[in-house]
């Protein structure tokens, strides 16, 4: 009762009913993988298959500019999916790191599983649809949004534009140059903020390391 309960709560599985779940569980092919803590799930550039599904533990997730000029780094909780939007689509590749911070537990699904899953159940395919069109339609917004006004909100949009989850604890690995080039300031306006953001207790500072408490106390 306890794992199907578990499996009721991950995004895919959601909304389906005890027997349905139940008949999942008797006939699917789940691959149950578990990963210890500090060790590496998957890779930038890795092949997005089978389909990750986090049902216990925590993750560092890294994101690394195309250049590698500048790395983000937060952390993803369970219930959750790694990167579902690259499991189809024109590059099948993942385009983040993911590390365990915990001992992390997976249920994996093979390509052909999930598209069986998706004919057998309807939940499950409407799932799978609403989570890849709402990543698509989020992208989408982005260059429609109002600019942010003012450098502390500049700050906060550059960071939050390159996560997963405008919330939380964020890590950014950046040259202040780079960063100012970045966001259309000078490097001396952003040093003095981040100072001031520093004394105010919403980040830590080091050379070339920004640690972001909660991201969404930046915006004001």
């Amino acid at each position: 009762m306890k794992f199907t309960e578990q499996l009721m709560e991950l995004p895919l599985f959601q909304g389906m009913s005890f027997a349905d779940i139940n008949e999942v569980m008797a006939h699917a092919k789940l691959g149950f993988h578990k990963v210890a803590q500090g060790k590496t799930v998957v890779s930038e550039g890795d092949v997005c298959e089978p389909l990750h599904l986090l049902v216990k533990g925590s993750l560092s997730v890294s994101s690394i500019a195309d250049d590698h000029s500048y790395t983000v780094v937060e952390a993803m909780a369970a219930p959750a999916i790694l990167q579902p939007e690259c499991f189809f689509g024109l590059s099948q590749r993942f385009t983040k790191t993911f590390v365990a911070q915990t001992e992390c537990h997976f249920i994996r699904l093979e390509k052909v599983e999930v598209m069986r899953l998706s004919t057998d159940y309807e939940v499950f395919r409407i799932n799978l649809l609403n989570i890849i069109s709402a990543q698509s339609q989020c992208i989408g917004r982005l260059p429609w949004r109002v600019p942010p006004k003012g450098l502390r909100n500049k700050i906060a949009r550059f960071i939050e534009d390159r996560c997963i989850r405008p919330a939380g604890r964020k890590e950014l690995f950046i040259r202040m140059e780079d960063m100012a080039r970045m966001i259309g300031e000078s490097r001396l306006n952003l040093s003095n903020e981040l100072k001031r953001m520093h004394q105010e207790g919403l980040i830590d500072m080091g050379r070339g390391h920004i640690v972001v408490h909660a991201i969404e106390k930046l915006r004001n």
